[in-house]
């Protein structure tokens, strides 16, 4: 008897990828679903400092990540590193926004209003999915069967891309 459980089963005999064709009819992108496609995107970064600001928060993070191992021992590093593995993984349900506080006051960022706390707010996005779907989603229990869904599932992809 296969101890796998039934979820896995239904994940394992019914194939999504297929569902969904990469283009629509006659060959043409399918850019409701899938979005704009951007030859921006697919070239190296235009200026140099384009690609630093787009890892900043990552060498922020091995700076002060480094710093501290030098000044207390391996073990602050992997505690603050704990610490915001949890921090992230507090979210309200897939449908409301979070506004992660707990990992802006651990990155000391609560204090500091940039243009990404006002520009691009996902909580005043257009795209708004069926809350039951998305729940489903986000705990694995939808699965795409038909193909009328493939719009629910990528508007669903679209909000993971907002956040």
């Amino acid at each position: 008897m296969n101890t796998r459980g039934l979820r896995s089963q239904l994940k394992d005999s019914i194939p999504v990828t297929g569902l969904c064709p990469q283009s629509g009819t006659y060959g043409v992108p399918d850019t409701l679903r899938k979005g704009f496609s951007s030859v921006k995107n697919e070239l190296l970064p235009s200026h140099p400092l384009e690609l630093s600001e787009k890892n900043f928060q990552l060498n922020q993070d091995k700076m002060n990540f480094a710093t501290l191992r030098n000044i207390q021992g391996l073990h602050a590093p992997l505690k603050l590193q704990m610490e915001y593995k949890a921090a992230k993984q507090i979210q309200r349900l897939p449908f409301l926004q979070s506004s992660n506080i707990a990992l802006d006051t651990l990155r000391g960022n609560d204090e500091y209003v940039g243009f990404e706390d006002i520009l691009n707010d996902p909580a005043q996005s257009e795209v708004m999915g069926e809350p039951h779907v998305m729940v489903e989603y986000k705990t694995g229990l939808l699965m795409i069967m038909d193909v009328r869904l493939c719009h629910l599932y990528s508007m669903l992809v679209l909000s993971d891309f907002v956040r």
